[in-house]
């Protein structure tokens, strides 16, 4: 039953519903204004916050890296000086109208760091001039040719060395250094061939010389601008690189064997979550495609602070796959601390000291090769930290051993006593050994860690080749900073520390 009402100076309609309770009727026409009123704030909200939430992500970015920033003021730096070009009508005639072409090379060649702006820009000037000197060659050729051969010299030219220089890109060692200049090559070479079939020679040399020196202006801008101006060095990227993956796969084989063998899961050490330093090794097997781009343009680059200008940079990517061989066991190792399929604990308590000190030594050798190159000098204890590791793996091995004839897993049972003197009876204990079941999970996880230790070496062969070949520094031992504090001899000290010799073999 429909009810009418009149609140307010207003019509109210109201409807019955089988519930008992009733409903207020609201007419079309303030439901549509309604719905308008909605549609146009979403109109305007929606862009307004999609807008916001761009600029607050790009500010987050800038903040966390602020060389990307950088290079954008770099970038903009570089356009507005060739844009000079433009505004001076005088250098505006002396490149022939052709000024567009320095500010498509910036745009073009300027990249984030060095190495990769100084790639550009060689093989952008060195295939503009050959493209640009064999196609005058070519043209020079038709034209004496005269008009009827002319058409079919620049034709088979174009055909053939644009397909050498495009089958050239496929092969490894160009495609790595020189795609870039190959593809210039091609573009340079068909635009100035057929450009100058309707031109005299000396027209087309003016016109070549012109663009060239308009791409020179443009590459010199781009690497003045890149080398003095906050420069980023691809090289020192990549050293930076593989001393943070040292660091980080040192991490992950401490947080791993430690968290198999704690039970609690309690936080070790200073890290806030042990899960973060456990998965460094991801960051290891992720940073091939990073190693091998930015070990390309180190090549380029000059001698800049601890590099000299034949670096040998092509050994990081032999230390880069030796870092992932080891973390590929790692990876194997984490499996086994994540697997459903657990040892006992009175078997892990066996093996807990010795996999601890085995995985605290060569994450310690891992940390020292990581300061080795990050101080450029040859450490003077990696080989008394690699003995430690040995000795650490003997141990480990005679601890597998002694597994069967440990006593393990004690039973205790209680005898029926015939009568109440026999019920004060002490308890029997009885020796059982493990099964197979039990003990392989940790037989699985002791061998994985000692084949990360083996493949640590290789590491360590790597960094030691580095350090040959870059004629790395001896590390200075500084004994200065210990002497004075102390008001002992000097025969005291020298007895106190040979002391301590022994005992930490």
């Amino acid at each position: 039953m429909d009810k009418e009402k009149e609140v307010s100076g207003k019509l109210e309609w109201r409807v019955n519903v089988p519930d008992g309770t009733s409903r207020v009727l609201v007419p079309e026409s303030e439901l549509g204004h309604k719905a308008w009123l909605l549609w146009l704030k979403g109109l305007f909200y929606r862009p307004i916050s999609k807008i916001w939430r761009f600029l607050d992500k790009s500010w987050n970015l800038g903040v966390a890296e602020p060389k990307k920033v950088i290079h954008g003021a770099k970038v903009g730096l570089a356009l507005l000086i060739v844009s000079i070009f433009y505004y001076n009508r005088n250098l505006y005639d002396g490149v022939g109208g052709y000024a567009t072409w320095a500010i498509m090379t910036v745009v073009v060649v300027f990249e984030s760091n060095v190495g990769a702006t100084l790639s550009k820009c060689i093989n952008r000037a060195t295939g503009t001039f050959l493209a640009g000197s064999l196609a005058l060659g070519v043209q020079w050729i038709a034209c004496k040719s005269g008009e009827t051969f002319k058409p079919i010299i620049i034709g088979i030219s174009v055909f053939i060395l644009a397909s050498a220089a495009t089958f050239s890109r496929f092969i490894p060692s160009v495609k790595t250094r020189f795609d870039y200049g190959a593809m210039i090559f091609i573009l340079t070479f068909s635009m100035v061939a057929v450009s100058g079939y309707q031109n005299q020679v000396e027209k087309l040399y003016k016109i070549a010389s012109q663009r060239f020196s308009t791409v020179a202006v443009g590459i010199s801008l781009c690497m003045i601008i890149s080398m003095l101006f906050c420069p980023v060095w691809a090289g020192s990227e990549l050293h930076n690189l593989i001393v943070r993956n040292l660091e980080k796969l040192a991490d992950s084989l401490e947080g791993s064997v430690a968290e198999y063998f704690n039970d609690d899961k309690t936080v070790l050490g200073n890290e806030e979550d042990p899960s973060i330093r456990i998965e460094g090794y991801k960051c290891v097997l992720n940073s091939k495609a990073t190693e091998d781009v930015m070990a390309n343009f180190a090549i380029w680059e000059p001698a800049h602070g601890l590099f000299n200008f034949r670096h040998p940079w092509k050994q990081y990517l032999m230390i880069g796959a030796s870092m992932r061989n080891c973390a590929y066991c790692i990876e194997a190792l984490n499996s086994c601390v994540n697997s459903k399929i657990q040892a006992p604990d009175y078997l892990k308590k066996h093996f807990t000291n010795a996999c601890m000190i085995l995985s605290s030594n060569s994450s310690e050798v891992l940390r020292e090769l990581a300061n080795t190159m990050k101080t450029m000098t040859k450490s003077s204890k990696i080989d008394f930290l690699v003995e430690e590791i040995n000795l650490a793996v003997l141990e480990l091995q005679d601890s597998l051993k002694s597994v069967p004839n440990s006593p393990i897993e004690p039973t205790v049972t209680t005898l029926k006593a015939p009568n109440p003197n026999d019920a004060n009876r002490e308890p029997i204990a009885k020796t059982v050994i493990p099964s197979i079941m039990d003990i392989s999970p940790l037989a699985c996880f002791v061998y994985l860690l000692i084949e990360v230790v083996a493949r640590i070496e290789g590491i360590i062969e790597a960094v030691d080749q580095l350090a040959s070949l870059a004629e790395f520094k001896l590390a200075m031992v500084e004994k200065s900073k210990q002497k004075k504090p102390t008001n002992k001899p000097n025969s005291d000290i020298q007895d106190h520390e040979t002391m301590k010799a022994p005992q930490k073999v």
